[in-house]
């Protein structure tokens, strides 16, 4: 099995309720945080921020994690995921379309508490929620 990466970015929005807020984006019944496949010569941070425009039109966030990162496990014949935290200034999301499909990618976007996600998200992103959780302090 080859592995194949996608890269994306968990938008996080703080002082919006309780708990901080995640960005996650549903195509189906299947929620995931915005990513996508690397493009030839491209770096996982470069692919990730693109993703993240093309599919959301967020542009205004920042790293404060740096560019850690985590990977998920394989999946989908050897696709991993690699995702980076960037905190968000606005909420402002809107679905695109993809000029190659002629409709948005996702059918919907939440933005979502740290325990809705975990409820939502398939199992290979379990990890991925404990390790935001982790980053965000949000453990108790």
């Amino acid at each position: 099995m080859t592995e194949r990466y996608s890269a994306g970015i968990i938008p996080v929005r703080f002082k919006v309720a309780d708990l901080p807020q995640l960005l996650l984006l549903r195509v189906y019944n299947l929620w995931d945080f915005p990513k996508g496949m690397l493009e030839e010569d491209e770096d996982h941070i470069t692919a990730a921020k693109r993703e993240v425009a093309e599919e959301t039109t967020l542009v205004d966030y920042e790293f404060h994690w740096g560019f850690e990162y985590i990977d998920t496990g394989p999946y989908s014949q050897g696709k991993i995921s690699r995702y980076f935290i960037a905190e968000c200034a606005s909420g402002k999301v809107s679905l695109p379309v993809n000029p190659q499909l002629g409709r948005p990618e996702h059918h919907d976007f939440r933005w979502m508490n740290i325990h809705e996600a975990r409820s939502l998200v398939r199992p290979r992103l379990i990890p991925v929620i404990d390790w935001i959780e982790e980053k965000l302090e949000l453990k108790t």
